[in-house]
C-alpha cells in the first residue's frame, strides 16, 4: 500500500504497485531498472524496489515518449542530456515519427486497395471498363467472378495483381487478349492443326496472357480449354471471334499437354 498520497516526495510504492498505476508490467519496470533507464529511488529491507514520486514522474515520461515510438536510448538522451542536446533528439524523432506515418498512411491506401480488389476484381468504373475492354464487356462479370471463385487461391491472386493495376495496365492486358483472339482465328482460317509446332506455340502465347490474371499451369490450361469448349458463355466469344475456334482451341490445348506427357482426361486444377 502506499505510505502517503502522490503528491509527497516521500511516496513510495512497490513494483508491482507502481505498475499498476503507470499501466504497464511489472516486467517492463524491472528491464528499464536494468538498463539504468528508470530506477527505483529505494529499495525496502527486504531487498524490494520502491518508486518514489520522482521516480514515477520519471516513469510517466519514458511512457510518453515510447508511445511515440522512440527508442529506449533516444529516450534515455531525452530525459539526461543538455538541452540543445534533447532539441536534437526531439527533432530526429519528430522527422522518424513524420516518415513513419507517411509510411503508415500509403499501407492504409494500398490495404484499402487490396481489399476492394478482391471485392470488385477490377477497380475501374463500369464506364473505364467499357473503355479499356471493349462494348462487348458487361462490367458485372467481375462480379460474377467473385461470386463464383471468390474462396480460391487463383482469386486471391487475381485480386493482388489487380490492386496495383491502373486503367492503362488492364488496357496492355486487353489488347494482349485481343491480339492472341485475333492470331487463334488466322491460325484456324490457315487450316493449323492441333498438335503442329504452330499451334503448340499459340497454346504457349495463350498460357503466357492469361497469366496475366494468375499462374496457370499446363493442367489449369487444360482444364481452361475444356471449359472454353463446353460453358455457353466462353464458347459464345470464341466462336464469335470465328465459328469453331473454342473446339479448335480446346484441341490445340489437350494436343500440346499430351506432349508434355499430360494426359487431358484426367487434368486437373493444380
Amino acid at each position: 500500500m502506499e505510505s502517503v498520497p502522490d503528491g509527497s516526495d516521500t511516496v513510495e510504492l512497490t513494483i508491482g504497485q507502481a505498475a499498476a498505476r503507470l499501466g504497464v508490467t511489472v516486467r517492463t519496470l524491472r528491464h528499464w531498472d536494468e538498463i539504468a533507464l528508470a530506477q527505483p529511488s529505494s529499495r525496502s529491507p527486504a531487498g524490494y524496489r520502491l518508486y518514489a514520486a520522482g521516480d514515477l514522474e520519471r516513469l510517466r515520461r519514458v511512457i510518453v515518449y515510447r508511445e511515440l515510438g522512440m527508442e529506449l536510448h533516444a529516450i534515455r538522451s531525452v530525459l539526461d542530456d543538455p538541452a540543445d542536446l534533447v532539441d536534437a533528439v526531439l527533432r530526429a524523432q519528430q522527422t522518424q515519427l513524420t516518415d513513419r506515418i507517411r509510411h503508415l498512411s500509403a499501407l492504409r491506401d494500398d490495404l484499402a486497395r487490396m481489399a476492394d480488389a478482391h471485392e470488385h476484381g477490377v477497380l475501374m468504373t463500369a464506364e473505364e471498363q467499357t473503355e479499356v475492354f471493349g462494348p462487348e464487356w458487361n462490367p458485372r462479370w467481375p462480379g460474377e467472378a467473385r461470386q463464383r471463385y471468390g474462396n480460391t487461391p487463383q482469386w486471391r491472386q487475381y485480386a493482388e495483381r489487380s490492386a496495383s493495376r491502373t486503367s492503362a495496365d488492364w488496357k496492355v492486358i486487353a489488347d494482349a487478349t485481343t491480339a492472341l483472339d485475333q492470331a487463334l482465328a488466322a491460325a484456324l482460317d490457315d487450316g493449323v492443326e492441333p498438335g503442329s509446332a504452330e499451334a503448340n506455340a499459340l497454346v504457349e502465347r495463350h498460357r503466357e496472357v492469361f497469366a496475366a490474371y494468375f499462374p496457370i499451369t499446363r493442367e489449369m490450361q487444360v482444364c481452361l480449354g475444356h471449359m472454353y469448349e463446353a460453358d455457353p458463355a466462353f464458347a459464345g466469344h470464341y466462336d464469335g471471334v470465328r465459328a469453331g475456334l473454342a473446339s479448335w482451341l480446346r484441341c490445340s490445348i489437350d494436343a500440346s499437354a499430351r506432349a508434355h506427357g499430360i494426359d487431358p482426361e484426367s487434368a486437373t486444377w493444380r
